[in-house]
């Protein structure tokens, strides 16, 4: 002990008291890293992104018939002509049964009558005399695909009628249901999907944390079922010898639709 005046001054004493109080634990540093690694942990799941797909087929609604009516010729007023007429024929036929409610007919549209010449050449390397075209285009919607049977073996028989083909639809009420319904099982599939991958690592619960389009979520999917496919097209036969009228079975829409979806699984 060192006495100062009439106060003693333990020196030993103080600084031994000063260094227990300002001194750090030693152990203090590691437990708060401790802590921080377990809170992270907790915090990250494992990522889980799967793209889901669903398929239905419907019975077909509506079937959309394409006709081209075309001619040629040396003398442009006598293609016109023709073409006009055989127009005028199909048309005709068409407004008869045209009823935007009850059908047969639902709509129907045509283009107008595009004429054009060109001059050939012959095998010689000769320029022959012009040739006149004249062309256009018929889109006729049927509901009734009886009557559409009836109407072709008819309208397949007019000069310069050619039918290019038919496409089956739904109607419009209807295509907006199934595409929701469809939608929603592609969800549906995606979630299952990743449910599937989380028990097989041994996790029980999974949260969708992002649904998209394909490859919206930046991850490469099917490139061909980006959106639902509504329609179907079908070839079309010249109708048989002898006026028998055409016999042909709708076929089924394929509706279909995909998404991306990201999961977080614990």
């Amino acid at each position: 002990m060192v006495t100062s005046g009439s106060l003693p001054f333990e020196v030993g004493r103080h600084h031994a008291l000063w260094s227990c109080e300002s001194a750090p634990s030693p152990a203090q540093p590691f437990i708060i890293a401790e802590e921080g690694a377990a809170w992270q942990d907790e915090a990250m799941g494992t990522v889980i992104t799967v793209q889901g797909h669903f398929t239905a087929w419907y019975p077909a609604e509506r079937a959309t018939v394409r006709l081209a009516v075309a001619f040629d010729g040396a003398k442009r007023e006598g293609v016109l002509a023709s073409a006009t007429a055989a127009v005028q024929t199909v048309t005709d036929s068409v407004k008869r049964l045209h009823d935007p409610d009850a059908g047969p007919v639902t709509w129907w549209a045509s283009d107008r009558i595009r004429v054009w010449a060109q001059r050939p050449w012959n095998n010689e390397g000769k320029q022959l005399a012009p040739v006149h075209h004249a062309a256009i285009s018929i889109t006729v919607k049927f509901k009734d695909f009886d009557a559409l049977a009836d109407w072709l073996t008819e309208a397949a028989t007019v000069p310069g009628v050619q039918v290019s083909g038919i496409e089956w639809g739904l109607t419009e009420a209807k295509r907006t249901s199934v595409t929701t319904e469809v939608r929603s099982r592609a969800v549906t599939d995606a979630a299952d999907k990743a449910r599937v991958f989380a028990q097989a690592i041994g996790l029980a619960q999974v949260t969708a944390t992002a649904i998209a389009d394909p490859g919206m979520l930046g991850v490469t999917g099917d490139p061909g079922a980006p959106a639902p496919t509504m329609m179907r097209a079908a070839a079309f036969a010249a109708p048989p010898p002898g006026g028998a009228s055409l016999d042909f079975t709708p076929e089924d829409i394929e509706v279909s639709a995909s998404v991306d979806a990201r999961f977080e699984a614990d």
